[in-house]
């Protein structure tokens, strides 16, 4: 047995007995949170939205890798063979998203959308292109387009010794699934921190009226930014005394980046799309963030709807799609807004404890003593709380 392996499984056993001494976690609706009035999907997560499915690949190792992998496949057929209307919005540019000139150029993407740490994008770039060109049907393929988003998380991960290889990449996508997606210190989230607390992976959905489409609009973020924390308008951060530019001491930094991924069935062209993921910046807003000088912060919005997809081939000159209209894009501008401030949080609530390179540990967000900064702000009902909760 290998002296790294034997590390490894340490550091694994370790991970463990640290989450199981801290406060239970979970989803911020398991305690009684509530982010606007639209209904969730049935998962709460991005893969509501039809032929979204979500793979990961968490990598901890020793006492200073801390990593990952998180793939986002909008549908499980040959992407590049049929590609999806997309878009990018850039909130602030300081990040080394990879892909972006080709889909505002094109306005479509034809890889799956990678997310991983920032020594890491080309790597995985690479794994990804090597993905893509063994699918069948791509044996002529020269030209790959590949999507990888990224945020920094040397804080608690050895990010210079660039840890994620191309193996960790298809691992995550073999593992792509429907259904509930892990959040937390998961995948591209395991190292990353989040307004003065850690930060990860998190996902949540809405779900529109048929009396307005009857649309599914699905938000995944990778979440390592700065801030003041505000949870529906209750002051989280300031209560909490962990906040950017905190006197005496300031508590935490405030660069880092997020990424912000968004499905909907909606057939949108990518300049709805577009329109669509500048919302996702409303929320970004809300929960405390303003988006640093060193924080590189990026949108990608996506449609499935399968009479939008794009052929790599056609012998048609003129394309048949649908849009929806400008007047009904509204109902979908406030679905984003709601599901993407609800995966931010999400991914602070399901987040533990971790120590990472350098000793350094970055605690997770405290669950109970937020609650009841809402009740005291009147953000939170908590009299209808489970009876644990109001301990």
């Amino acid at each position: 047995m290998s002296k790294r392996y034997i590390l490894s499984a340490l550091a694994i056993i370790a991970a463990f007995n640290m989450s199981h001494a801290q406060e239970k976690r979970g989803r911020i609706r398991d305690f009684g949170i509530q982010i606007g009035i639209l209904p969730t999907g049935t998962n709460n997560a991005i893969t509501d939205v039809s032929g979204v499915t979500v793979g990961q690949k968490t990598i901890i190792q020793g006492d200073s890798v801390r990593t990952g992998v998180t793939a986002i496949i909008p549908h499980q057929g040959n992407m590049f063979q049929q590609k999806v209307p997309a878009a990018v919005y850039v909130g602030n540019g300081f990040g080394k998203m990879m892909g972006i000139s080709q889909i505002e150029e094109l306005g479509n993407i034809e890889t799956p959308i990678l997310l991983t740490n920032t020594l890491n994008a080309s790597k995985v770039a690479n794994g990804l292109i090597d993905y893509m060109l063994a699918l069948p049907g791509n044996e002529n393929v020269r030209s790959v387009n590949s999507v990888v988003g990224e945020t920094n998380d040397g804080g608690l991960n050895d990010i210079r010794g660039r840890h994620v290889e191309s193996k960790d990449v298809l691992e995550a996508l073999k593992n792509a699934k429907p259904g509930k997606v892990e959040e937390g210190n998961v995948g591209a989230g395991t190292g990353t921190e989040c307004l003065g607390y850690k930060g990860g992976i998190g996902t949540a959905s809405r779900k529109l009226p048929k009396s307005r489409g009857g649309y599914t609009v699905g938000v995944l973020v990778q979440t390592n930014f700065g801030g003041v924390l505000n949870i529906n308008g209750a002051p989280v951060g300031r209560e909490l005394h962990n906040f950017y530019m905190q006197e005496p001491k300031e508590a935490h930094k405030v660069d880092g980046s997020c990424m912000i991924i968004i499905a909907t069935d909606a057939p949108l062209s990518s300049r709805n799309l577009e329109r669509l993921a500048k919302r996702s910046y409303i929320a970004f807003g809300n929960v405390g963030s303003f988006s640093s000088n060193g924080s590189g912060d990026y949108s990608i919005a996506f449609s499935t709807n399968p009479a939008n997809f794009i052929p790599h081939e056609s012998k048609n000159i003129e394309l048949q799609t649908q849009e929806v209209g400008n007047d009904y894009m509204s109902p979908l501008f406030m679905a984003v807004w709601e599901a993407t401030e609800e995966a931010i949080l999400n991914s602070m609530f399901m987040a533990e404890d971790m120590k990472g390179i350098n000793g350094r540990t970055v605690k997770a967000l405290p669950i109970q003593e937020t609650l009841k900064i809402m009740k005291k702000y009147n953000a939170l009902d908590y009299d209808k709380l489970p009876k644990a909760v109001n301990k």
